[in-house]
């Protein structure tokens, strides 16, 4: 197989990686959520979770609009920092820094997903698909969202107790 050709392309070969990559975070989210011992930080797992399967939905629907059935690409960016967060999760085992170095995996993660979101929403604008770059949009307000509240748990509670 050969790379992206043109901007279509390529806006097609991330949007693939990005769905393979929300399809990864289905299953890697509960284990962080297991493994984290503070309330709030558990209660956030629990509400991305929703919100990670509502963008895989949308992702579908971007699909939909580019008459390209759903499908994910392999991506190793992802796999990366699911594999640290899994090794850091069993390795410590203070309970605190534990759920400090989860914000920072699950913060990985959203950093991720900012870039990709960003790059989709402006190809998107480029190649005049208005309908798909709303879609990309509003997914990409949440994942900033989630950034925000994660940094915001992490400097207002558990940095300061792991410290």
């Amino acid at each position: 197989m050969s790379g992206p050709k043109n901007l279509e392309d390529l806006f097609l070969h991330t949007l693939k990686d990005i769905y393979y990559a929300e399809n990864q975070l289905l299953k890697a989210i509960p284990k962080m959520e297991e493994k984290a011992s503070n309330a709030s930080l558990k209660k956030g797992f629990k509400a991305h979770l929703k919100q990670t399967e509502s963008h895989v939905e949308r992702l579908e629907k971007v699909f939909e609009l580019c008459e390209v059935e759903p499908s994910g690409e392999k991506c190793d960016a992802i796999e990366g920092i699911i594999k640290e967060a899994q090794s850091v999760m069993s390795e410590v085992k203070d309970a605190e820094t534990r759920d400090a170095a989860i914000i920072a995996a699950a913060q990985a993660v959203e950093h991720y997903e900012i870039a990709r979101y960003g790059a989709l929403v402006s190809w998107a604008e480029r190649l005049g698909m208005d309908e798909a770059k709303n879609i990309l949009r509003d997914t990409l307000a949440e994942e900033k969202d989630e950034d925000s509240k994660l940094t915001r748990l992490a400097e207002d509670k558990l940095n300061a107790k792991a410290a």
